[in-house]
């Protein structure tokens, strides 16, 4: 198994709710896609491109200032529990570890991670760097990845048009490359039924919404990934500045939500959060998709104040350590265990009984 103790927080130090907004923001996320000059697309490329694009950012990793200790995972080397492990703390996407389908990663697939920044290696793009901040911090996560980024494009020829920004393999992301996220929980909008007018308002100001997981992942536990949908034709402080105004306005519209559930409905909302706490708290048997719905109710429980003694972080450990391949690497289970929703239900009554309510 692989060892994540190498990792400075095991990777996954946005969990610690020491962010803006965390009981309504788990996490901020940045991404740049990059391409090397001379080299053929990651998707369109033969095996011996993609190694030697993997051979090239690894001596610019050594050479580099910021990525000089960074550990390597060879994603093409690591067995599928492994590889489900690292997306399920997002540090890869499903795409690059192989989880679409059952054959490895292709050679060249790789992780580079230094402290809150990790390194794609070969996935859609050549290069895509990424960071995670605790709750609303999208200044600061993007400060994180730019500085990896300009030092990267120091030591490496970043394929650039001057009319066209940075080339990317989806024309969707050419121009900065850049991809702004942010994951949050929305259960006041989703219970008093104004989600779908506010997820249709995204669209209309160039916005999308994803799952918990990202492209292609369905929303669960009421989390949605929000982000711009394309980077042309904008500089970076422009697409940060407009996703941080819309956020901000999601934000306060779920404010708003919950204040209208206290106000109207109040039983009916202690109700539902304490009922979630409770089945959390002696249920026998979960399935992953259950324990999220249940934790979406405590949390906003929690985020009411209906519920004393319980942290934020707290829920955050739990969303990620009740994910199947955290749950049998925890456990010590082999993946696709038939007891994992039994092993699950045993780890949430044993996390919460060290935190009296």
């Amino acid at each position: 198994m692989i060892d994540l103790s190498l990792l400075p927080d095991g990777g996954i130090g946005w969990l610690d709710a020491s962010g803006p907004k965390p009981s309504i923001v788990l996490s901020t996320r940045i991404r740049l896609a990059r391409n090397l000059q001379g080299h053929v697309f990651s998707q369109r490329a033969g095996d011996a491109d993609r190694t030697a694009v993997l051979t090239r950012v690894a001596e610019a990793g050594a050479a580099s200032d910021r990525l000089g200790a960074a550990v390597t995972f060879r994603l093409d080397q690591l067995e599928r529990g492994e590889r489900q492990l690292l997306h399920e703390r997002h540090l890869v996407s499903k795409e690059l570890a192989g989880l679409d389908r059952e054959a490895r990663p292709r050679p060249g697939a790789a992780l580079l991670v230094q402290g809150a920044v990790g390194v794609m290696v070969n996935e859609e793009d050549h290069l895509r760097l990424h960071g995670m901040r605790s709750g609303f911090a999208l200044e600061e996560a993007y400060a994180e990845v730019e500085a990896i980024d300009a030092d990267l494009g120091g030591l490496l020829p970043f394929a650039f048009h001057p009319e066209f920004g940075y080339l990317t393999s989806c024309p969707t992301n050419a121009g900065t490359g850049l991809r702004a996220s942010v994951l949050i929980h929305l259960p006041g909008l989703v219970l008093t039924k104004e989600i779908g007018k506010v997820l249709q308002g995204l669209a209309q100001v160039g916005l999308t919404f994803r799952g918990l997981y990202g492209e292609g992942s369905e929303v669960v536990g009421n989390f949605f990934q929000l982000s711009n949908q394309t980077t042309l034709g904008k500089s970076e402080d422009e697409l940060l500045d407009h996703l941080g105004k819309i956020v901000r306005q999601v934000i306060e519209y779920e404010e708003q939500a919950r204040e209208i559930l206290l106000q109207k409905a109040p039983t009916e909302v202690a109700d539902k959060t304490w009922r979630a706490y409770g089945l959390l708290k002696y249920a026998r048997s979960l399935s992953f998709e259950e324990a999220m719905n249940l934790l979406s109710g405590v949390r906003l429980g929690v985020g009411l104040n209906l519920i004393p003694g319980l942290s934020v972080y707290t829920l955050n450990k739990l969303l990620i350590f009740t994910q199947p391949a955290h749950l049998a690497a925890l456990e010590g289970r082999p993946g696709g265990d038939p007891e994992l929703p039994t092993v699950r239900a045993t780890y949430v009554r044993r996390v919460l009984a060290t935190e009296a309510v």
